[in-house]
């Protein structure tokens, strides 16, 4: 279970206006429930396009992360497969894209139902390099899937990871978002679930226990990628 000194002692609710629906690609097939999860690689890898400036003359960001050639090699998964059923079971989606201002690589993973029964949770996994600006100037920006959502967002802050991560819990609590900024590279890991009730053989899931598994396996890929 997350404590409330785990994630931070305020959660607050962002009045979010509703917009157009999000184009959902990628992934191992659609799912109305996760409308927004499959394109993530992409409004991250589209805005680096000016120089990070530092005094007169232009300096890239220090980046301290390795790219990741397979990120589902790399995004092991381990916690929230214990939760949800093994997420490398079914076949990965793995992407990835070399731009001169972001090198992005996805991972899209869905969780293997039960004696044959339809998957039940989508964990997508993404990692930006950001080669040429300060990704920290942006980072605190509403997310534009997020924005269009048409429920509530619960946001925490999540200490001791990277140098700053939140967690987004939508209404529901069948999507919820970690993000870290670390020096020049955003992580994001992301689970959408059709139900955290007792389905498909699988017990019920607390979402406490998402949550630290979602911590727990963005530990590990942020170690696995750490040069």
């Amino acid at each position: 279970m997350i404590t409330d000194l785990e994630l931070g002692e305020e959660w607050k609710t962002e009045a979010l206006e509703p917009a157009g629906p999000a184009r959902a690609t990628g992934g191992p097939g659609p799912r109305p429930w996760l409308w927004a999860l499959g394109g993530v690689v992409a409004a991250s890898a589209v805005w680096g396009g000016g120089l990070y400036a530092f005094g007169d003359r232009a300096a890239e960001p220090e980046i301290s992360y390795r790219a990741s050639k397979n990120l589902c090699q790399d995004f092991k998964a381990r916690a929230l497969s214990g939760i949800t059923g093994d997420m490398h079971k079914n076949k990965p989606v793995n992407l990835e894209g070399d731009h001169p201002a972001v090198y992005a690589a996805r991972c899209g993973l869905e969780n293997a139902g039960k004696d044959g029964t339809a998957s039940d949770v989508n964990v997508v996994a993404q990692v930006a390099l950001h080669k040429k600006t300060d990704p920290s100037t942006e980072f605190d920006a509403p997310d534009l899937r997020t924005t269009a959502y048409a429920g509530g967002v619960r946001t925490a802050a999540v200490p001791d990871l990277g140098e700053r991560a939140v967690m987004h819990v939508m209404s529901g609590e069948s999507w919820l978002i970690l993000k870290v900024l670390d020096g020049a590279t955003v992580f994001t890991v992301e689970v959408g679930a059709g139900t955290l009730a007792e389905t498909n053989g699988r017990p019920a899931t607390d979402i406490d226990a998402v949550q630290a598994a979602m911590i727990e396996d963005m530990r590990e890929l942020m170690s696995a990628l750490k040069k």
